[in-house]
């Protein structure tokens, strides 16, 4: 067999005569297989072909028979012995008809020769079957093998793929064929990188991103003759896959709330930049996975909200059995004062997802809009509506526990008088003095409300009547002494109060209401500034009399 060119010149000798024909090593001759006496036959491909050899493409090569006769078209039967098979190959080695015996010697050697041929047949028709692409280089950086993965993978003509091409070649080809996703003034340099480390047979993998949108992971390996062999995975999933992980790991990053994902063993295995700053976590500490129990154990740690100094020690251990014990929503309070609304979130591999939002602009909205729903803008005092439902509370403890409750309704004296005389600025002076004497002269448990106008009434949980006229009285003493300076004007005023306390035989608090309303009038009508305490109507019996 001589090379010339990209070509073998392969000569068959059948009864002597010389048959010379000319063949590429890799080749589609369509061929016949031969057997069982010429009865039976097999279609078939030659794929590779030498002077001694052939690697035959079938559609099944369970079917093929150790010895069998090879027809090509237009040419002589060959006599042919397998020397190896696949699913849909097989490697076989020509027997030359009217050959004679030769040395023992020699044909041991020729029989390792035809094994080792077998073999390297094998294995390339291996590596063509296998999706990695494979180039196998020698000592120089030419390519001795390029697989039909490679080919395929980035369109490399047969001709080139045959002509032993130099690494520099094909990737030329791949720069010139527009398949890296580099930009041109980039390309170069990509090329030059390459073939530096290839050479240096750096086994570190590098994944190529191709113009189509796939990846593909090259790896060099040194072999032990001085060449390389390039290994080109298709990855494009996985790669794609890890891309999203990133994008959803760069978005949680940088989201205004804390996110933290917990493992099953609730050891921390994400914490963005938020969370990390609310637990004052440094980026390697968060690499290290820390326990969530030893998160809440941090000095500037959550806790429940207007928890007692005392219970501060138990509520770390408290919280991560609330997080083991799955789903929930809880509101947390940091030292400075801020309020955080934590959500626990079960995941599919048994973890959890926590998410902190501060909500401490929405609480003390909350609080402010609270205030405005239930406190009289002009005093601060209750307004009407909050201070009838905190009665209605304490009635219904009346109810329950039979606890005394009484009312006190107050009227400033005279007040429309201030009002036409001095104007309604020194008015509102005189209803804020009232309120303060009120909030002066009550108890820590009284409740002081102002119901419209200059009417103003107190709550008294667990208050007979007796102990009521007495808050009555002080409250009375300390508005007579105070002096109001408005406008450049200094007055005083006056207040009558009525005094009621609730009984079973009232209907509700209207019924008490109305009995403090009552002896507030009986004041007025009595001559003002004074306290007259309600008392029940005597039976009819006791009338009549």
């Amino acid at each position: 067999m001589r090379e010339t060119g990209p070509a073998f010149r392969i000569v068959f000798r059948f009864g002597g005569c010389e048959c010379p024909a000319w063949f590429p090593e890799r080749t589609f001759l369509a061929g016949k297989i031969f057997f069982n006496f010429g009865q039976s036959s097999i279609d078939c491909v030659v794929r590779r072909l030498s002077e001694e050899a052939a690697t035959l493409e079938m559609e099944s090569g369970l079917g093929v028979p150790e010895r069998f006769q090879l027809r090509l078209a237009g040419r002589e039967t060959l006599t042919c012995r397998v020397i190896w098979r696949s699913d849909r190959q097989a490697g076989v080695a020509f027997e030359q008809p009217g050959s004679v015996e030769r040395p023992a010697g020699e044909e041991r050697e020729r029989s390792s020769d035809a094994l080792m041929r077998g073999q390297t047949l094998a294995l390339r028709a291996a590596l063509d079957h296998v999706p990695t692409g494979i180039v196998l280089l020698d000592s120089h950086l030419r390519a001795r093998l390029i697989n039909r993965s490679f080919r395929q993978m980035w369109r490399l003509p047969d001709e080139v793929a045959d002509s032993n091409p130099s690494i520099l070649t094909l990737l030329h080809h791949g720069r010139d064929t527009g398949a890296y996703e580099v930009p041109d003034p980039d390309l170069d340099a990509l090329v030059a990188e390459r073939v530096r480390v290839i050479e240096a047979g750096d086994p570190t993998p590098i994944d190529l991103r191709r113009t189509n949108g796939d990846v593909v992971r090259v790896q060099v390996t040194p072999l032990p003759d001085g060449g390389r062999m390039l290994t080109y995975t298709p990855v494009t999933d996985i790669v794609r896959t890890s891309d999203e992980l990133k994008l959803l790991r760069d978005a949680l990053e940088n989201v205004q709330d804390g996110v933290l994902l917990l493992d099953s063993d609730l050891r921390a295995t994400f914490m963005n930049r938020r969370m990390r700053r609310f637990w004052e976590v440094s980026e390697d500490e968060a690499a290290s996975r820390p326990t969530y129990s030893s998160l809440v154990r941090r000095l500037h740690r959550a806790s429940a909200p207007n928890l007692p100094t005392n219970e501060l020690a138990k509520f770390p251990a408290r919280r991560v059995e609330e997080v083991k014990a799955g789903d929930h929503v809880r509101d947390l309070q940091t030292p400075d004062g801020r309020r955080i609304r934590a959500h626990c979130t079960t995941m599919s591999n048994g973890g959890r997802m926590l998410t902190y939002v501060d909500i401490t602009d929405l609480t003390q909205k909350a609080a402010m809009l609270e205030t405005l729903a239930t406190t009289d803008p002009l005093t601060g005092l209750h307004n009407r509506r909050h201070f009838l439902d905190s009665l209605d509370a304490e009635w219904s403890r009346f109810q329950r526990y039979y606890r005394s409750v009484s009312v006190l309704m107050l009227d400033i004296d005279h007040f429309k008088s201030v009002n036409d005389r001095y104007g309604h600025a020194v008015g509102d002076a005189a209803i804020k003095a009232v309120a303060a004497a009120c909030l002066d002269g009550k108890r820590k448990s009284d409740i002081v409300g102002r119901l419209g106008g200059e009417e103003f009434a107190v709550l008294l949980p667990e208050t007979s009547l007796s102990r009521a006229r007495t808050v009555a009285d002080r409250i009375r003493k300390r508005v007579m002494s105070a002096q109001i300076v408005a406008d450049r004007i200094q007055f005083g005023v006056t207040v009558s109060i009525g005094i009621a306390e609730a009984t079973v035989s009232m209907s509700g608090i209207d019924a008490l209401m109305g009995a403090a309303d009552h002896a507030l009038y009986q004041a007025k009508a009595e001559g003002r500034n004074r306290c007259i305490a309600w008392a029940p109507p005597p039976p009819a019996s006791k009338a009549a009399e």
